[in-house]
């Protein structure tokens, strides 16, 4: 196994609007359709759309959202003994509100807004981890986020670190009250600008205050690698070997709709960091943007994720 992902699986609700609403209005929408999201979903389909072989530590409900969901991971080729269907609650469900407003992300005309009912997911449990040993100890790189209990992730990551498994820990959505072995524990921090802003309680929002950010996440966090993504400002990352903060460019597009492009960003490098080790990190990361630079001009999460037959044939050459 090359990746496996322990993390939350939702089912996406989007509203699409010509801007987002103020407090207390009511707009009409231009559309609206249901997808298939949630972070940990998300960030193994991305890698699972490049060519990974991956597998998904989650939980759904047994409603009509978790079924299509279950049906949705398969269909894209994921290893999915350790999805657990749940009498007890309902599917994780986000309403999403996509509005054309001129807000910038990738030189983005649109911005937007999310709500999250966690259901299911917040009944995955150390229990569930300890019973994926045997995935986990086998692959070659786990990866978590922030949509499940805090403490079901760290013994992910605790386990992964036992058996000799890379780790790349994302602290979506981000919380100010995170546990201090979260940053200690994985192998690579990644962030966006806006989670490193709440975990150090200082603006974080170019490349300049980014660097100091991941200086800071190295000295008094205990973080090993860091890597921040600005959106249009591309990447800044740092390990605790070299000290060096390096930026990396984004790629320049006009975005449709931006959902789901940091998802697809780890993804993608958790591809490369399981297929084509042989890269350098800065071009993992490079080609990881490029890649979340291309899902943001479809709408929708998961569908947007583009397939390796999708690519130019540079993204998946050594």
């Amino acid at each position: 196994m090359d990746v496996v992902v322990v993390g939350s699986c939702n089912t996406d609700l989007s509203s699409y609007v010509s801007r987002l609403p103020l407090r207390g209005e009511t707009l009409t929408g231009t559309r609206f359709e249901t997808g298939f999201g949630g972070k940990g979903a998300n960030q193994c389909v991305a890698a699972a759309k490049l060519g990974a072989k991956t597998a998904l530590v989650g939980k759904l409900g047994e409603d009509v959202f978790g079924v299509q969901y279950l049906s949705n991971l398969l269909s894209n080729n994921i290893n999915c003994e350790h999805v657990q269907s749940l009498k007890t609650a309902s599917t994780g469900v986000a309403s999403i509100f996509v509005g054309n407003d001129g807000t910038t992300f990738l030189k983005s005309l649109c911005s937007n807004c999310i709500v999250i009912v966690p259901g299911a997911n917040n009944l995955l449990s150390v229990d569930d981890v300890n019973q994926a040993e045997a995935l986990i100890s086998s692959s070659k790189l786990v990866v978590c986020q922030n949509e499940i209990p805090q403490e079901t992730t760290l013994a992910a990551l605790k386990l992964a670190k036992k058996c000799g498994v890379k780790t790349i820990f994302n602290p979506a959505p981000a919380d100010k009250d995170l546990d201090l072995e979260l940053f200690s524990l994985p192998d690579f921090f990644c962030a966006n600008e806006t989670e490193a802003s709440l975990l150090l309680n200082q603006e974080v929002s170019d490349v300049e205050s980014a660097k100091k950010a991941c200086h800071q996440l190295i000295e008094s966090k205990g973080c090993n690698t860091v890597i921040i993504t600005l959106g249009e400002k591309g990447v800044v990352y740092q390990t605790r070997i070299n000290l060096e903060v390096e930026h990396i460019p984004a790629t320049p597009v006009t975005a449709i709709d931006t959902t789901g492009a940091g998802d697809s960003f780890i993804g993608s490098l958790a591809y490369y960091m399981t297929n084509m080790e042989q890269l350098p990190l800065s071009k993992m990361i490079d080609r990881a943007g490029q890649i979340a630079a291309i899902s943001v001009q479809k709408p929708g999460t998961q569908k947007s994720f583009p397939l390796a037959s999708e690519l130019p044939l540079g993204l998946l050459s050594s």
